[in-house]
């Protein structure tokens, strides 16, 4: 688990609705797949994942996916990434990353997803960041996906 550890100590089990028209989720459970999930942490400790989550097999992810979710994904635990389904869209607050590729390419997992990392600023805001650039220990303003 990379974020989420002060909520919730040990996940036995994950809930989805049952069915896909309800935005269920079918993940191989007897395998040894591995996934990346991302949900919500619920008011009770379960964690609930539907369709409009970021659901993708491990080995799917691209090479900066696996690498910034192993290196440097714990370092900017403290941005929020909101999805943009339609416009207008915006964030709400300096630690938000506007996530676009639903409404760009009609895809939740589109190059922005495969290739940016919301990352942290040392003065607490969060903006998007280029992956194939050499990531400097001070982070500097580059252009947004």
């Amino acid at each position: 688990m990379f974020k989420g550890f002060e909520k919730v100590n040990d996940i036995q089990y994950i809930y989805t609705p049952f069915d896909s028209s309800l935005c269920g989720v079918k993940l191989e459970a007897n395998s040894q797949k591995q996934y990346l999930l991302t949900g919500q942490i619920l008011s009770d400790g379960k964690v609930f994942v539907h369709l409009c989550n970021y659901i993708e097999p491990w080995e799917n992810l691209s090479f900066l996916q696996r690498e910034s979710l192993n290196h440097h994904y714990h370092l900017n635990c403290g941005c929020q990434i909101t999805t943009c389904y339609m416009v207008p869209c915006t964030i709400s607050a300096p630690n938000e990353c506007l996530w676009t590729d639903w409404l760009l390419e009609r895809k939740l997992y589109g190059y922005q997803a495969q290739h940016y990392v919301c990352m942290k600023h040392a003065d607490g805001t969060c903006s998007w960041y280029q992956g194939r650039l050499p990531l400097r220990k001070e982070f500097v303003d580059i252009i947004q996906p």
